[in-house]
């Protein structure tokens, strides 16, 4: 199914389904299923499972590279199959490169597959990043465009402090902002950002900055991130929601996407 990624996605359930296989939790005592094919019904049955409590799966591409050739079909398999269950997708690559080969990955990711989202790079300038915005205007894609991001040590570059005293990540998102507001469908953006959940205070300085980018915020879960609420913030949890208790578990993944869709819902407590 082809739609406007961001129309799409801003009108779901704030919750990402982060898709990170490990093969070693795939290896089921008694079943002879190899670890891929299990990789493959599991990952079908959790997205139909959990469809309608999603915004959007992603697709964390490093796993699946990881596997070989048959992983890195694999992962385009599964794209397809969320698509068929009319579930949005955000290719989480980190793609950046000099001209010629971003226009490479942004066909390989966004004119490919015209309605879904792919994350990128900045640290290579405006000219690397070019290609995937006219790939994202071009396809009714998105971009999310790393700018805080979840690990703890990012701020290693990204916090540093600049000339004219702003953090090398809110120099970023002035750039990111500039963007958005070139790139506008209605209220929202196609260029949006990666902020991590696990620091929440820049998550509400940098929506400041950012107004018109939806953001996705890594980190729910295994990293100590909690349910961020707010407009045009996605949440996304991986092997939290993907391997709840450490394992592939239907039953859990729906009961922790209900704890976290009902940790979003809840009500403002009043002072």
């Amino acid at each position: 199914m082809v739609f406007d990624f961001v129309e799409e996605v801003l009108q779901r359930p704030p919750l990402v389904l982060g898709v990170d296989p490990r093969p070693e939790l795939h290896r089921v005592e008694g079943v002879r299923e190899s670890p891929l094919r299990h990789i493959r019904r599991y990952t079908l049955e959790l997205m139909e499972a959990l469809a309608a409590r999603l915004c959007a799966v992603k697709f964390q591409a490093a796993f699946f590279e990881a596997l070989g050739p048959e992983g890195f079909a694999l992962m385009h398999e599964l794209v397809a199959g969320a698509r068929v269950l009319a579930l949005p997708v955000i290719f989480d690559a980190k793609r950046g490169d000099i001209g010629s080969t971003a226009e490479a990955y942004a066909r390989a990711y966004l004119e490919a597959y015209p309605g879904s989202a792919l994350t990128v790079n900045p640290y290579l300038g405006e000219d690397a990043l070019e290609p995937f915005l006219q790939a994202a205007l071009g396809s009714r894609g998105a971009l999310f465009v790393l700018v805080k991001t979840s690990n703890p040590g990012s701020g290693f570059l990204q916090d540093l402090r600049l000339a004219d005293g702003r953090r090398l990540s809110q120099a970023v998102a002035g750039w990111v902002a500039a963007q958005a507001e070139r790139c506008r469908v209605g209220e929202w953006s196609r260029v949006g950002a990666v902020v991590g959940a696990t620091y929440p205070e820049q998550v509400d300085e940098l929506r400041s900055a950012m107004p018109r980018s939806p953001f996705l915020l890594p980190g729910l879960g295994a990293q100590g991130g909690q349910p961020l609420r707010g407009a045009g913030l996605l949440n996304s949890a991986s092997r939290a929601l993907y391997y709840p208790g450490g394992k592939p578990q239907l039953e859990a993944a729906v009961a922790q996407a209900e704890a976290y869709l009902s940790a979003l819902s809840a009500p403002t407590p009043s002072l």
